[in-house]
């Protein structure tokens, strides 16, 4: 029997595609920094050009951990906002159904566009939106 409490936010870590994605990242990694040492051994060797790759290859890792790190940051964000939209849509809104009258704020004026006649600026964007529309395509 399951309860109705969602599990712990991170499990999403621990799925078999999540899990793919953490071996890729790890193989990466290991592959960039194999390649730095590889290239290092080259330069060793006296091949000047492999110097830059020596120092590139870990600089590649870095930014590969770096890009990893985010993307589960990302992911935990939007599990964090699919668990609110969840509770939002659950729990009702304080106020909302609990008397015959509106909340306080649950109305505001909408802009009509009478106020875009009271604005020369306004108007005269709008007239040459509308010589714009009006001209045929060229391309």
């Amino acid at each position: 029997m399951t309860s109705g409490k969602p599990g712990p936010r991170w499990l999403f870590l621990v799925s078999p595609r999540w899990l793919a994605w953490h071996a890729f990242a790890v193989v990466a990694a290991w592959g960039m920094l194999w390649l730095g040492d590889w290239q290092f051994h080259r330069a060793e060797g006296g091949n000047a050009l492999s110097w830059a790759y020596t120092f590139e290859w870990p600089i590649f890792t870095i930014f590969g951990v770096i890009f990893w790190g985010k993307t589960i940051v990302d992911e935990w964000h939007q599990q964090t906002a699919r668990a609110a939209a969840r509770r939002e849509i659950t729990e009702p809104a304080p106020g909302i159904g609990t008397g015959p009258e509106l909340p306080a704020r649950a109305h505001t004026p909408a802009v009509t566009d009478d106020d875009a006649a009271d604005d020369p600026e306004l108007a005269a964007y709008n007239a040459y939106l509308a010589r714009l529309n009006s001209r045929p395509a060229t391309r």
